[in-house]
């Protein structure tokens, strides 16, 4: 990564808009861009967002010297199944790996229960002729003919990738290795993805179905990323173009294009590193992160200003919020939840007589129907707008005029359902996201034992700050923090986050039956894959970080904790460490240990890292020159009807400023709803914090 120049710029793709910053090194100042996305050709839509923040930094694309970037683009590329025509080469006798799944049923009293279809239909998977034993051991030799055959038998089907998932080959990659070279050889222009490169993990199907996405988005990432790099190189743009991994690394175009599968949760990672970042800088120790954009909203837990991480996650479940019914990705990804629906998601009647809030999306085409672009569906924004949250003179800084009848005239299809007028039918499109929401984030906490009422809610994304407090009451959270361009936050994540990429080998062992001299090797391999990637980022030698860790539990257990593991040369002395580590992490987890049993490693981890990028960003501690306030409008609060409130203008508060609720705060990509009762200030960061008194006690 280049490490001298004087303008950083990061841009996201969402459902709805794309956002952008641009970071002044020298003057620490942040110009904002929030576009509505161009769904035919997201691509567009970032090009355009780059443009506009240069012009309105007053600079060419030839002052900048990086640029970071994430996008939805493999997530909905799964979701809606639009991705290539995939097909599979896997050892005899396993075809069928990916439709037998787990043979667990998600709903355990639904004998109905629908999984989501394999991402490659039986006919294109073929099998070959090989088989390697769990230790490594080559039992058959492979058919190398054989898996000509099979491949040329895909390509004359229409196929336009191929993944390459042999038995055991986590342990040895020899047989995978030779197919992708015969590959390579042969159809040179057809992209292929091999397990043992992707996941070098154990467990077939979750290694099969992990392989298969990564062929299956392969080629439209390959085009999208190097297509859009091309582009800002003909603006002007000399530098490599970066990418945001799930797991809060950036890396470059290439690894990216290689390894698409770790970019599904691209954009939202970095919202929660942003998160990690404020809380840092004001002492926050303990944050739920926040993130509601125009088609989702996700949560993350922070703890001592570092994300939680986990090694597995599902895309494109049959039932959103029901863990089991999606295609199992075995890829490291800060662990997020999804915790409801976004501005643009549509609201409707159930089969009940129930109104409920997405999946479904309006997203930017046609949008809303008060965006006046063809939605007639009632949508979050259109609640909003009808209850007087937004102004609809002002959304997007004014870039998109909303039409309040018309938003009026899409919720007037539910009143009849509801037995209720517009207001009502607004206000309960409001509750439901709220209550979806909130009952997410308590049982995400729940299960990693955490109390809500212990954590400040960290807002952010366009609607975030506008449903924060809604939800922070529901959750018992005394203390909201919106910061400073909450709107395009996840944009300013990528430039905080640093060039990374993570490593796995399975090598399944008893500690005390170790073979110290495979598992340095083991380690040396990753290392060495490590410093290439880094290298290619422009990561200089000194600077590389390589964190170590596995994934173990004691013997006869089916789940499996992480675990440091000490640097340098691993010897029989390692063992001591590494049996401590585990007590000290399953204590940390459990509540206790048990000295005496056995430990086995299954997983050995290794992460490649830079350094993080120092980021110190301008404070005018004055405000702005105007007048604090905007005037006033009626908005709705429940319990209480339409209360006259005043509108402040988020740009002209200074540091120190306070006032009581009901209040709404306003800056140009998003909008902060305070409620009576309650009461804001602006801290020296200029963060907006909302206490809530009666939520908290």
């Amino acid at each position: 990564m280049a490490t001298t120049g004087r303008y950083r710029l990061g841009v996201d793709i969402g459902g709805t808009f794309t956002d952008g910053v641009l970071f002044d090194t020298e003057t620490g100042e942040l110009t904002l861009a929030k576009l509505l996305t161009t769904a035919k050709d997201p691509a567009v839509g970032a090009r355009d967002t780059v443009r506009d923040l240069l012009v309105k930094g007053e600079i060419s694309a030839h002052d900048l010297f990086v640029i970071i970037h994430g996008t939805t683009l493999v997530a909905n590329t799964l979701i809606q199944r639009r991705g290539s025509k995939t097909g599979l080469i896997t050892t005899a006798g396993f075809r069928d790996v990916l439709e037998m799944g787990r043979e667990i049923r998600y709903d355990v009293y639904n004998l109905t229960a629908t999984f989501p279809a394999p991402l490659v239909p039986r006919p294109w998977r073929k099998e070959v002729s090989e088989r390697v034993l769990a230790d490594g051991t080559v039992y058959t030799p492979i058919d190398l003919e054989g898996a000509r055959q099979a491949a040329r038998e895909l390509v004359n089907e229409g196929v336009e990738a191929i993944a390459v998932c042999f038995l055991h080959s986590y342990r040895n990659p020899a047989h995978e290795r030779a197919v992708g070279d015969m590959i390579a050889k042969e159809f040179p222009d057809l992209p292929y993805s091999l397990s043992s490169e992707v996941v070098a993990e154990f467990r077939e199907y979750e290694r099969s179905s992990t392989t298969v996405a990564n062929a299956y988005v392969q080629p439209l990432m390959a085009q999208y990323l190097g297509g859009l790099e091309g582009a800002l190189r003909g603006d002007g743009y000399g530098h490599k173009l970066y990418v945001m991994l799930s797991s809060g690394g950036i890396t470059t175009v290439d690894t990216a294009a290689q390894f698409p599968v770790r970019l599904v949760e691209s954009g939202p990672a970095a919202g929660a590193l942003a998160a990690a970042y404020f809380g840092k800088l004001i002492d926050e120790r303990r944050i739920v992160s926040f993130d509601m954009g125009g088609t989702t909203a996700k949560a993350c837990l922070v703890d001592d200003a570092k994300p939680t991480r986990t090694k597995a996650f599902e895309v494109a479940r049959v039932h959103r919020f029901m863990k089991g019914s999606g295609l199992p990705v075995r890829s490291p990804v800060i662990d997020m939840i999804e915790v409801g629906a976004g501005g643009g998601s549509i609201a409707s009647i159930d089969e009940l007589g129930l109104l409920k809030v997405g999946p479904q999306s309006a997203g930017s085409e046609p949008g809303p129907a008060c965006y006046g672009l063809g939605g007639t569906e009632p949508t979050v924004t259109d609640a909003n707008l009808v209850l007087g949250y937004l102004d609809p003179q002002f959304f997007a800084g004014g870039s998109v005029a909303l039409d309040a009848e018309r938003a009026k005239a899409a919720l007037g299809k539910l009143n009849a359902a509801l037995g209720t007028d517009v207001i009502g039918s607004a206000w309960g499109v409001h509750e439901v996201v709220g209550e979806n929401m909130a009952q997410a984030v308590r049982i995400h906490l729940a299960e990693k034992g955490r109390d809500p009422r212990r954590y400040t809610l960290f807002s952010f994304g366009g609607g975030g700050p506008l449903h924060a407090s809604h939800v922070a009451k529901k959750l018992r959270i005394g203390r909201i923090l919106c910061p400073m361009a909450a709107g395009v936050l996840s944009a300013f994540g990528f430039l905080v986050a640093p060039a990374a990429f993570d490593f796995i080998r399975t090598y399944i062992t008893r500690l005390d039956n170790l073979d110290w001299n495979e598992l340095n090797g083991i380690y040396t391999e990753m290392a060495s894959r490590g410093r290439a990637v880094l290298e290619e980022a422009g990561v200089a030698a000194p600077a590389m970080e390589f964190v170590r860790t596995a994934d173990m539990r004691y013997v006869g257990q089916m789940h499996e904790i992480t675990v440091p593991v000490p640097g340098g040369t691993l010897t029989p002395d390692s063992r001591k460490a590494m049996e401590e580590y585990f007590h000290e992490t399953y204590e940390a987890l459990y509540g206790s240990f048990t000295a005496d049993d056995p430990i086995e490693a299954l997983n050995w981890r290794l992460l490649a890292t830079g350094p993080e990028p120092q980021i110190t960003l301008h404070v005018n501690g004055a405000g702005g020159s105007g007048a604090t306030t905007k005037g006033t409008r009626p908005v709705y609060f429940p319990g209480k009807g339409f209360v006259e409130t005043t509108v402040y203008d988020r740009y002209a508060l200074p540091i120190g400023f306070r006032a009581d609720g009901p209040a709404v705060v306003e800056e140009r990509e998003s909008t902060a709803i305070v409620y009576p009762g309650d009461r804001f200030h602006i801290d020296k960061y200029k963060n907006l914090i909302i206490e809530l008194p009666e939520a908290g006690a």
